[in-house]
């Protein structure tokens, strides 16, 4: 059996049902070490973090690389874009995010400081939206962060609604785990409840008693808001207003401006900042009251054939019951939040067997819950598999092991650039070289002109015409095109042909072709392209051989691209 991972324990001591998954929770247990570890691990961290052999972790970490939630690279397994996927159907289902995240982000902006959106999970909280500030002092957590709700502002609002069952729950966890040696994303509390700076916090009001907890919940209850003063660490503080459902009354998720006592006391955030978060707070709910219905998305599609032909072509290494498990996640999303079991096969093109088994491994997992009679729920609990530290993936991280996989392909150097903010020039973000006596040498950060590079004319391609700074375009080369004219000819056959090629514009002897990459709105945000020497490849070459290896990984980038930055800001430097 797997070890316990920090979701499960201390918390979940229930047997294992007879009808569970076994490959599935074990296959869970790594995806959450994983995650744990921040994104990366050895195939042997993983032994010894799950308690699973390692002929065992290498069939799991093959099958999970096999559905691009992993890459193997060399001695390390890391978690990959596309596993975001499983946490965006539990976003898309619950709906808050994309309702209620434009309403923080202009919180964030008006006040100038961090704002963020979390939910309930059982007697902790969990981010599912953040809106951060740019500065050294960064005061953000990671979407799907789990945090214990008494060391937070949100918790004493949250534990209002508890019943004593989970007051129960909290208290048993409270005194398995006193230092919170299971919540990774916060600091531990001190080492020994004799510890005299321990002591000192609770004296000077910054303790972390459980009295204490029951004490603000009383007063969060009778405020309608709560403070964070320094609970997690010191310096930070935070307030917090309830976004309540508008048929029940009862607690969505709970909004929270987070700041820094270099800017904010607690008492100065709750006279200064709070009337701002409660009229932001009041619009939430106005947008939750006058949403329409959502219209279901479509589920995805040839799942159970695929886990079977990939079965049939990798064998033994393809653990296909994980794979199937792990699919049924993904039958849920926007205007899906609840299914029952017939829904969850037929969007899954799963057997009703197996997607029954599954369900109910994920009900022991704490990752479904039953919903209406005959009804199943995601969790906030689904977060938790590789979501906080892929939610701060760059473009640049996305983009390099495809950049790498291209240049072994086509045995060229390949690179990703951008335009900078004057936009007459490129930026190199990100680069993948191939072993050559002569190569192309440029590194990232490298600014090049973009009227004169194939990466430049694809991204001014994309814009319209009143928005490209060409200024007075120069001639590195006797071949570089300079007039403005010529210049928005060459740029209108870009945009219609989809890719751009320069011969000798550049440097002479240097050929390179590009294609774009675009964002979730079909925007080019980057373009991607293969430089070589002219005697290399001739331009029809470039056209028939190159062309479509670069569109097939402009393709892979993309999709994790939109994978990542559906619930997320995927910075592109």
């Amino acid at each position: 059996m797997p070890a316990k991972t920090t979701d499960e324990a201390p918390r979940e001591r229930t047997a294992v049902p007879a009808e569970a998954v076994t490959p599935l929770i074990r296959g869970v247990a790594v995806l959450r070490q994983l995650t744990e570890a921040g994104g990366t691990l050895s195939p042997s961290g993983l032994e010894r973090a799950t308690g699973l052999a390692r002929s065992t972790v290498d069939r799991i970490t093959a099958t999970l690389a096999r559905m691009g939630y992993v890459r193997l690279d060399g001695r390390e397994v890391t978690l990959a874009p596309r596993l975001m996927e499983l946490g965006n159907a539990y976003l898309a289902a619950l709906r808050l995010p994309a309702l209620l995240s434009r309403r923080a982000d202009a919180l964030a902006d008006e006040l100038d400081e961090s704002v963020s959106l979390a939910v309930a999970d059982r007697d902790g909280i969990r981010f599912i939206h953040q809106a951060t500030r740019r500065r050294a002092m960064s005061l953000s957590f990671r979407i799907g962060d789990l945090l214990p709700a008494e060391r937070t502002a949100p918790g004493p609002l949250f534990a209002t609604q508890w019943t004593e069952e989970d007051w129960q729950r909290w208290r048993e966890r409270r005194a398995a785990d006193p230092q919170d040696r299971t919540f990774p994303a916060i600091p531990p509390r001190g080492p020994a409840r004799g510890d005299r700076d321990a002591e000192a916090a609770v004296h000077s009001g910054h303790g972390h008693d459980d009295a204490d907890f029951v004490r603000r919940t009383t007063q969060a209850a009778e405020d309608g808001w709560a403070l964070d003063d320094q609970l997690i660490e010191p310096g930070l503080v935070a307030v917090s207003v309830p976004v309540r459902e508008p048929r029940t009354g009862r607690v969505a998720c709970v909004a929270s401006v987070v700041s820094h006592t270099s800017r904010h006391t607690a008492r100065d955030l709750g006279s200064s900042l709070l009337p701002s978060l409660r009229s932001a707070v009041a619009d939430m709910e106005r947008e939750l009251r006058l949403a329409p219905p959502p219209e279901p998305g479509p589920p995805p599609a040839g799942l159970a054939i695929w886990t079977g032909a990939s079965k049939q072509e990798l064998g033994r290494e393809f653990v296909e019951s994980l794979a199937r498990g792990l699919t049924v996640l993904t039958a849920f999303g926007e205007g899906r939040q609840e299914l029952t079991l017939t829904e969850v096969a037929k969007a899954t093109g799963l057997a009703r067997a197996t997607a029954r088994r599954a369900l109910i491994t994920y009900q022991h997992l704490g990752l479904v819950t039953p919903a209406g009679e005959r009804g199943f729920a995601l969790t906030p609990r689904v977060l938790s598999l590789g979501f906080p530290p892929l939610s701060r993936t760059s473009l640049p991280q996305i983009a390099e092991p495809h950049l790498a996989e291209l240049a072994d392909r086509v045995h060229e150097s390949t690179s990703l650039a951008v335009l900078t903010p004057s936009g007459d020039e490129i930026q190199y973000i990100a680069r993948a070289a191939t072993n050559r006596v002569m190569s192309v040498n440029i590194t990232v950060g490298t600014r090049l002109p973009a009227h004169a590079t194939s990466l430049g004319r694809v991204l001014l391609a994309d814009l319209p015409a009143s928005e490209r700074h060409l200024g007075e375009p120069h001639a590195p080369t006797p071949h570089t095109v300079t007039s403005t004219t010529a210049l928005t000819g060459v740029l209108s056959e870009v945009r219609a042909e989809g890719y751009a090629l320069v011969d000798e514009e550049l440097e002479e002897g240097l050929r390179s072709i590009a294609v774009p990459i675009r964002d979730r709105t079909g925007r080019v945000v980057a373009a991607l392209n293969t430089a070589m020497h002219a005697t290399r490849h001739t331009v029809e070459e470039c056209v028939t051989h190159i062309l479509p290896e670069l569109k097939t990984t402009a393709g892979h980038i993309e999709t994790d691209l939109h994978t990542a930055s559906r619930f997320t800001h995927v910075p592109l430097t």
